[in-house]
């Protein structure tokens, strides 16, 4: 009886040994393909930059983990940041202090976007790849956004700051209706008359605070 005892609790230790092997094999095996994986998405999205045909699966990836995270965070970096940039100006006079206020909200909005990207889907289940990678590419396109725009607020200037400022956000409303156009097929009057639109907006909010 002992010696039964004995072996049936060596075979359990055994198999608890092997379980922990197992567990331990399987999450560096889960590593490895998670890094490799990472790997092959950055093969695809470099590939997905020179393909034209978006039937294709590459074209595809490339659409839902460049270009949707890209597009969302420029267009938020380029419209959000208006508000308190403009806002400044009308109510400061003072284009320097709008420039701080512009790096500061691009900033804060970028690392919120980043974040914010990479934490709502982990890719598995959408199937739209690494969160690390769309919230880099979300959070950088969001302060690059607000960050154009504001870089003509170190003209001392008010008024010629201001119409530089003008130029820059409406490149930038264009080329984000061209990236719609381009990648999503939104006609071309329309992209501009809804990218505009809510530029115009966030542009009235501008001048009711700074003028209040």
């Amino acid at each position: 009886m002992e010696q039964q005892q004995n072996a049936i609790q060596s075979s359990g230790v055994e198999n608890h040994a092997l379980q922990q092997v197992d567990t331990k094999t399987q999450k560096q095996k889960e590593l490895e393909a998670a890094s490799g994986s990472t790997k092959e998405q950055l093969v695809e999205l470099f590939k997905g930059i020179t393909t034209k045909d978006t039937s294709d699966a590459t074209a595809h990836n490339f659409l839902l983990r460049v270009v949707q995270p890209g597009l969302a965070g420029l267009m938020d970096g380029s419209v959000s940041t208006l508000a308190p940039i403009f806002a400044t100006v009308f109510a400061t006079h003072v284009a320097f202090t709008a420039f701080l206020v512009g790096m500061a909200s691009a900033t804060g909005a970028g690392i919120s976007m980043a974040f914010s990207e990479a934490l709502s889907d982990d890719g598995q289940l959408t199937g739209r790849g690494s969160p690390v990678i769309r919230g880099t590419i979300t959070g950088l396109m969001t302060f690059l956004g607000g960050a154009l725009h504001t870089l003509p607020f170190l003209i001392p200037q008010v008024q010629t700051a201001l119409y530089v400022a003008y130029v820059v956000v409406a490149v930038e409303l264009i080329l984000i209706s061209a990236i719609r156009h381009r990648y999503f097929g939104t006609s071309w009057w329309l992209s501009i008359v809804q990218v505009v639109g809510s530029g115009i907006l966030v542009f009235a909010a501008a001048l009711i605070f700074g003028n209040a």
